[in-house]
């Protein structure tokens, strides 16, 4: 066995990572963002093939129930996870229709669509893109490495300038979670406003209003 072989996946990580840090503050810029979105009766779409569908879900069921501290939940699907409609859909109109269809269903101007894939060339999530920013919604992804067709695609891509899949799919849970941390933070301040009990009147402000 060969110790130093088997430790290339780690040191491909560590690797990646160092790169992917300069990513923090899109990530930042996105949670905040969509904070506001979902605040605002918005939601959030999300699609992947594979591994990257089970990312998709990942990042949904962290806004629809908790990442850390309890706060209320906010509305975001995984287009993958209805299997009738999917497969009805691979069917009736071919897989590569199986996200923009549900698009063009769940979708509104102002929702935001994100989508994740590796090699950011799926055929499925390029229709679903279109689809998404024809309706008015906004679209960002989570791809490998750059320049690639989903990156053109969308309004915002974050590409992780990996060589394998597996360690491309690693750093998107990083996204994912540091998306949701920062998701959080902008809930807990806009609730930290709206606690604060509102400024009683001066005196003086009072007296004049009685005149």
């Amino acid at each position: 066995m060969n110790p130093t072989r088997h430790a290339q996946h780690c040191d491909d990580l560590t690797e990646a990572l160092a790169a992917f840090r300069s990513s923090c503050s899109v990530l930042h810029r996105w949670g905040g963002e969509l904070a506001g979105r979902l605040g605002g009766g918005a939601r959030l779409l999300v699609a992947g093939n594979g591994g990257s569908a089970a990312q998709a879900q990942h990042l949904t069921a962290e806004l629809v129930g908790r990442y850390r501290e309890d706060r209320p939940p906010f509305s975001a699907l995984a287009l993958h996870a209805d299997t009738s409609s999917t497969t009805a859909i691979a069917n009736d109109y071919g897989v590569q229709e199986v996200f923009a269809r549900q698009t063009c269903a769940h979708g509104r101007p102002g929702d935001v669509l994100m989508l994740l894939s590796t090699s950011g060339a799926s055929a499925n999530l390029l229709s679903a893109a279109a689809e998404a920013r024809r309706i008015g919604m906004t679209v960002w992804a989570l791809t490998g490495p750059a320049p690639n067709p989903l990156e053109a695609a969308c309004d915002e891509a974050l590409c992780v300038a990996a060589p394998a899949s597996a360690t491309v799919q690693e750093l998107h849970l990083v996204a994912v979670h540091m998306l949701c941390e920062a998701f959080d933070q902008v809930c807990e301040e806009r609730a930290s406003v709206s606690r604060r009990p509102s400024p009683s009147p001066s005196p003086v402000a009072v007296e004049r209003g009685a005149l």
